[in-house]
């Protein structure tokens, strides 16, 4: 079965340079897409180019997804190299944690910019494509925290609650004309948020980095951090035809923490 609109999909995966954007996107390659990746940091994005064999069908393009004006510019570099969006991957996203009585203003608003308002900015640049098209696949990559609450990541739920309010609201808006919308939602996965939520247990606890890890770990079932890879096969799964039909859903990537 074909695993998206046509072998030469242009396909857009914001957060791109690393961790779960990195491996959606040399998914995305390998499945014969062209992929635009997205970030603040070019040299970030150029060294992750160079790590998969891409035949010129990845290009990098720095963008602010927070920033609407950054996202309408970006997005209009992405479609004079590979044309219009039929795919897009809403994976830029932030994470800070701090107790809710010191969560003040800034950060709360931090956390709903570029992890709401990001994912709502360049749904709106993007879907004018697949409108035209009539055809579209939005994935956007949430959080189990998307989908339950944790303490001391108010903020964070609240923003990634809103990713999947947005999802669910969107995929009834636009499910007659051929595009579906739909969330991934993954656990603690092996990526540089984890590693900094590891370094902020040991800064306050005074714990080694593997009980650490093992505390962070011990909500997933399997007793394991998620794999970058794991969550590109589900985000793979969802561009294709062979999920048309999924739409609207919420899916966690958590080894059965959330149900």
């Amino acid at each position: 079965m074909s695993s998206g609109a046509s072998p030469a999909g242009h396909a857009l995966v914001t957060g791109g340079g690393r961790g779960i954007g990195a491996a959606i996107a040399a998914a995305l390659v390998a499945a014969g897409h062209h992929v635009t990746i997205t970030g603040r940091d070019q040299s970030t994005l150029t060294a992750m180019i160079a790590q998969i064999e891409t035949g010129d069908r990845c290009r990098a393009v720095v963008m602010d997804v927070s920033d609407p004006d950054s996202v309408a510019r970006g997005m209009a570099e992405a479609r004079v190299n590979f044309g219009a969006i039929a795919i897009l991957i809403n994976n830029a996203g932030q994470a800070e944690s701090a107790p809710f009585h010191r969560t003040d203003a800034d950060m709360f608003q931090r956390m709903l910019d570029v992890n709401l308002g990001g994912t709502f900015h360049c749904i709106q640049a993007a879907m004018p494509d697949m409108i035209s098209a009539g055809w579209g696949r939005i994935v956007n990559i949430a959080s189990t925290a998307g989908l339950v609450g944790y303490a001391y990541v108010s903020a964070y739920c609240a923003a990634k609650h809103g990713v999947i309010g947005l999802t669910r609201a969107l995929a009834l808006e636009y499910a007659a004309k051929g595009i579906t919308v739909n969330a991934v939602c993954p656990g603690y996965t092996e990526t540089d948020i984890v590693k900094g939520a590891v370094a902020n247990i040991v800064a306050k606890t005074g714990r080694s980095e593997d009980e650490a890890r093992t505390e962070l770990a011990s909500g997933n079932p399997m007793r394991r951090l998620v794999t970058p890879q794991e969550v590109a096969d589900a985000v793979l799964w969802l561009c294709g035809e062979a999920a048309a039909s999924i739409n609207g859903q919420s899916i966690a990537v958590a080894g059965g923490e959330v149900m």
